[in-house]
């Protein structure tokens, strides 16, 4: 069914949604107000920015091995379509919401224009447990859930991507169920799949490699050496893991990490390498040997000089914010900061890298993918890795020099660099009908 436009103003939004004040949709609804002085004339087109345009919840049933049948909820909105096609990943996780899904979506779409990609901003997702679910349990719910909200996506209106707890086999079965539903083989109708049915070399690690790129030319402008500096890692998967890797292949020490089986701390550096062996086979950084248990809360207090987020969005309360000795924080996930947060680093003179563009390498390289299904010729690893670190670095000294000109914080200028181009887009677009 389509879901209806949610309310304009914030108290009602925050009624037809949940009602808590600190739900993802309102935090992205608190950044764009943020932005909105800063937009001049085009400041008239920003009600489109609060409003996605087309949100989407599917019924996924499918007929478990025991021969029952569940019911699961799935979604996919569309944010935005001003500059191109949605771009967003699908998630399967147990918290997974509209409104989570609505801010997700939104976010992509400032990212993907921070970054000057040819896309809108969509995202999707499933409320599941996927770790409760056989391999062929898995494959059914994929192959339905592509099925039903196949009337939204496609290589030239929406093209799904891996996102928590998806991965390439996932993608190959949406790309396999999307292109027997047409009657032919539409690689483009996803991005993140197996390098044999067209994905692109360097996806994977995308996503952590932008992290670390970004966050070393955001280190170089506050004069913050990368070799020895300490890290502190929330998430230990395709993002935080690759990131923590690079940073001590650079000479980092990776002091603490945290996922949600656990958290560790050592003094002098863990030794990377082998903790995401451990990851590999145990799933978590849970039983890791050689470093000391990190109880809870007690991550966030941690001394380090960079602090990346790389879980789930909401981590950074301004509790939270208060306790970190961090200089510089890299926003390897969507949204872990909370506005409230964001006005505590900013009081302290700790620099936010953001999100939108800290972890767009993900996309960056899920665009590179698009491209080459399109023109079915691949590059090498080496060609992904330089067009990546090209284009993240470029985007980033713009916003830099956006921050400089207009004072404010890193955030607020990705907004306006993003939300300038999109909102000049829609203008002229125009309205139609």
């Amino acid at each position: 069914m389509l879901q209806p436009v949610p309310p304009a103003t914030r108290q009602d939004q925050l009624s037809y949604i949940t009602g808590h004040a600190d739900s993802p949709w309102l935090t992205y609804l608190a950044q764009v107000d943020r932005v909105v002085p800063y937009l001049g004339p085009l400041a008239r087109w920003a009600e489109t920015l609060r409003r996605p345009k087309r949100a989407l919840i599917v019924d996924v049933p499918i007929e478990m091995d025991d021969g029952t049948v569940r019911h699961f909820e799935g979604f996919r909105v569309q944010h935005n379509l001003s500059r191109g096609p949605g771009k967003g990943g699908v998630r399967y996780h147990p918290q997974v919401t509209l409104e989570e899904v609505m801010a997700l979506a939104a976010w992509m779409t400032v990212k993907n224009a921070a970054v000057g990609l040819p896309y809108g901003g969509a995202k999707g997702g499933i409320r599941v447990d996927p770790t409760q679910l056989s391999h062929k349990e898995l494959e059914r719910m994929t192959r339905r859930y592509t099925s039903e909200i196949g009337i939204v996506i496609g290589p030239q209106q929406d093209i799904p991507a891996p996102d928590v707890n998806t991965n390439p086999q996932i993608m190959a079965w949406m790309m396999d169920t999307y292109s027997m539903n047409i009657g032919g083989t539409a690689t483009g109708v996803v991005t993140g799949k197996p390098i044999q049915l067209g994905g692109s070399l360097g996806r994977v690690k995308a996503t952590g490699r932008g992290v670390f790129e970004v966050g070393r030319e955001a280190a170089r402008r506050i004069g913050l050496p990368v070799q020895g500096a300490r890290i502190a890692v929330q998430g230990f998967g395709n993002v935080g893991g690759v990131a923590a890797e690079l940073f001590a292949e650079a000479g980092a020490k990776v002091v603490a990490v945290q996922d949600h089986t656990g958290g560790l701390y050592k003094g002098d550096g863990l030794d990377v390498v082998r903790l995401s062996a451990h990851v590999r086979e145990h799933h978590g950084v849970a039983g890791f040997q050689d470093a000391e248990v990190l109880g809870g809360d007690d991550f966030w207090g941690v001394d380090c000089d960079i602090l990346i987020p790389a879980a789930l969005e909401g981590q950074l309360t301004e509790a939270r914010a208060r306790r970190t000795k961090a200089k510089m924080v890299l926003e390897g996930a969507n949204g872990p900061t909370l506005p409230a947060a964001d006005d505590v680093f900013n009081d302290r003179g700790i620099l936010v890298v953001p999100d939108v563009i800290c972890n767009a390498g993900g996309v960056t390289v899920s665009y590179f993918e698009w491209v080459q299904d399109f023109s079915s010729f691949f590059w090498s690893e080496d060609e992904i890795n330089a067009r990546l670190e090209r284009i993240l670095v470029g985007a980033f000294v713009a916003i830099w020099e956006t921050a400089e000109r207009l004072k404010v914080p890193l955030r607020t200028a990705a907004f306006v660099v993003a939300c300038e181009r999109v909102l000049q887009a829609r203008a002229e677009r125009g309205l139609y009908p």
